[in-house]
């Protein structure tokens, strides 16, 4: 019932959602030993990535904002983060994740394919159905993969301003230990935006010829599958209280056991 814990759950279902929507068909087809998607499973996978890795930033943003306000309006927190502020951010971040699916999902399926229909990656990525498309039309995709670029950046530059005045607030700090748990709960979030921008950016607005097979599968991952992975540890198990639930419920499940 707090900002935090809600804006958790949402991070968690997006990431549950992403996770879901390439790892178990990649795994099927690799016990199948095939390599095969439908035309509707795929333009499904292109818009549920789209829209729940573009919605997963928009919500890192927001929990930026959220950390900002604790931090540095301590006294004003519950004011400005009420339950219909949150609710109207999360709406936002969903919403915007939809969008920007929409969008790309539409455009790029409206691009005609000339070149097959093998995508060289373990799921429908949109830089490599562009591969397959006219020289001509790729550039219109191109556009919109450079509009998204630009609101990604706006939203990390919301993110650097308000941790730059956290730190300045932390700084001021006193006690040595109260500034210590400040950046253990603001470093964990950093690193995963960090990771999740430079791979993403890499992914998408990398140059044609830095593009061996190998090299774009590390890449993939890295942005799509080790950020939602890593999330539940980051946010999660650093939290004394979640801790303490997980200790009483492996008690409990080890005690029905016995």
């Amino acid at each position: 019932h707090t900002p935090m814990y809600f804006f958790l759950l949402n991070l968690s279902l997006l990431d549950l959602g992403s996770i879901s929507t390439t790892v178990p068909k990649s795994m099927a087809n690799s016990l199948n030993n095939t390599r095969a998607i439908s035309y509707s499973g795929c333009t499904a996978q292109v818009f549920l990535v789209a829209f729940l890795l573009g919605g997963e930033y928009s919500l890192l943003t927001v929990m930026a904002y959220d950390r900002f306000v604790a931090i540095c309006k301590p006294l004003h927190y519950g004011t400005i983060m009420d339950s219909r502020a949150c609710v109207k951010m999360a709406a936002a971040a969903w919403a915007s994740g939809f969008l920007n699916a929409l969008l790309h999902t539409a455009n790029t399926f409206s691009i005609p394919l000339c070149q097959g229909n093998t995508v060289d990656q373990f799921f429908c990525e949109i830089p490599q159905i562009l591969k397959l498309s006219c020289s001509d039309s790729y550039l219109r995709e191109v556009g919109v993969i450079v509009v998204t670029a630009c609101l990604m950046f706006g939203c990390s530059i919301f993110i650097v301003v308000s941790y730059v005045q956290i730190f300045t607030a932390v700084l001021r700090i006193p006690s040595e230990r109260d500034r210590h748990k400040a950046f253990s709960m603001c470093l964990p979030h950093l690193a995963v935006v960090s990771l999740f921008v430079s791979t993403g950016l890499f992914a998408y607005l990398k140059p044609p010829s830095l593009s061996p097979r190998a090299l774009d599968l590390v890449v993939t991952v890295l942005y799509s599958v080790v950020p939602p992975a890593v999330n539940p540890l980051i946010y999660s198990m650093r939290n004394k209280e979640l801790k303490e639930a997980l200790r009483k419920l492996i008690q409990l499940v080890l005690f029905q056991q016995q």
